[in-house]
C-alpha cells in the first residue's frame, strides 16, 4: 500500500444504546442553529405521472413532423418521407404526430396522416379523434374535408364505433360553430346508430345551438327526443338559459374598483 494515503471523511455513528446530540444546541457562527433536512430517495419511474396519448411526442413524433413540414411543398419528398420516417413509428408515435400536426394548424398534412394511420392493422376508429380533426378544419374554415371526412370516413366506420359521448359532443359543437347544422344532425344519428346514449349536455348543444342557427324543425326533433330521456319539462335547458342571461347581464355591469 503506498505511503501517501487519501484519507476518508469522518462520520459520527451514534450506538443505538447512547443518546445523540440535540441538533437544536449545534450553531454555526454565520448560519445560526444547524437545521436537519430530511431528504427521501425513490424510484425514478415510481411516481412519474403517465404519458397522456398524444400529448408527450417522442422525439422520433417531433422529428418526423418537421421532416413532414419541410416536405410538404414537394410531393415526392413528402412520399419519402411517409415511408422513411413516418411508417416506421410506433402506434403511440403516430397519433402524437397527427395531434401535433392538428395543433400547429397543418390541416393538409394532418389528413394526410390520418389517411395513413387508417391502414394500419391496429386502427380502430374514435369519434373523439374525428371530433378533434373536425374542430380544427372547421376552425381553419375547410368545410369540404369536413364534409369528406364524415360522409366518407366516419359514417362507413359506424359499426366499428363505440358509445363516446364526450367525443359526440364535441363533435356537435364543431359542426354547430362551423354553421353545418345538417351534418350535426346526421352525426345525431349516427350517435343513437352505434347505441350511444345523449346525456343532457348533448341535447343542451344541439337545441341551443340549433335554435340560435334558427333551425327549428330539426330543433323540435331534438327537443322530442330529449323529452323521452328526462320528461317534459326539460328543466335543464331554463338552467342553462338562466345562467347564459346571469352571465350576460354581469359583463354588462359595470365594474367597480
Amino acid at each position: 500500500m503506498s505511503s501517501t494515503a487519501i484519507r476518508a471523511p469522518s462520520f459520527t455513528l451514534f450506538s443505538s444504546l447512547s443518546k445523540p446530540p440535540n441538533l437544536r444546541n449545534l450553531k454555526s457562527p454565520s448560519l445560526g442553529p444547524a437545521r436537519c433536512v430530511l431528504v427521501t430517495m425513490s424510484s425514478r419511474g415510481k411516481n412519474r405521472k403517465p404519458l397522456q396519448k398524444g400529448r408527450n411526442p417522442s422525439i422520433e413524433a417531433i422529428q418526423t413532423v418537421q421532416a413532414l413540414k419541410r416536405a410538404q411543398k414537394d410531393q415526392h419528398t413528402l412520399d419519402r418521407v411517409f415511408h422513411s420516417n413516418f411508417k416506421r413509428l410506433l402506434k403511440l408515435d403516430m397519433m402524437a404526430v397527427l395531434r401535433e400536426l392538428l395543433r400547429q394548424n397543418q390541416c393538409l398534412l394532418a389528413l394526410k396522416v390520418f389517411e395513413d394511420i387508417r391502414r394500419e392493422f391496429w386502427y380502430k376508429p374514435q369519434v373523439s379523434v374525428y371530433a378533434d380533426m373536425v374542430t380544427v378544419l372547421a376552425s381553419n374554415g375547410l368545410v369540404e374535408h369536413v364534409e369528406l371526412l364524415i360522409q366518407s370516413y366516419l359514417k362507413i366506420e359506424a359499426g366499428d364505433l363505440g358509445p363516446e359521448i364526450e367525443g359526440f359532443n364535441t363533435l356537435f359543437k364543431a359542426l354547430l360553430s362551423s354553421n353545418n347544422t345538417k351534418l350535426a344532425m346526421e352525426c345525431y344519428c349516427l350517435m343513437k346508430q352505434v347505441g350511444c346514449e345523449p346525456d343532457k349536455s348533448s341535447f343542451k348543444i344541439l337545441i341551443t345551438g340549433l335554435e340560435s342557427k334558427g333551425e327549428t324543425g330539426p330543433s323540435v326533433i331534438i327537443r322530442q327526443d330529449a323529452q323521452m330521456y328526462f320528461g317534459e319539462s326539460l328543466e335543464f335547458l331554463d338552467d342553462e338559459e338562466e345562467m347564459m342571461t346571469q352571465q350576460v347581464l354581469s359583463e354588462s355591469l359595470p365594474k367597480t374598483t
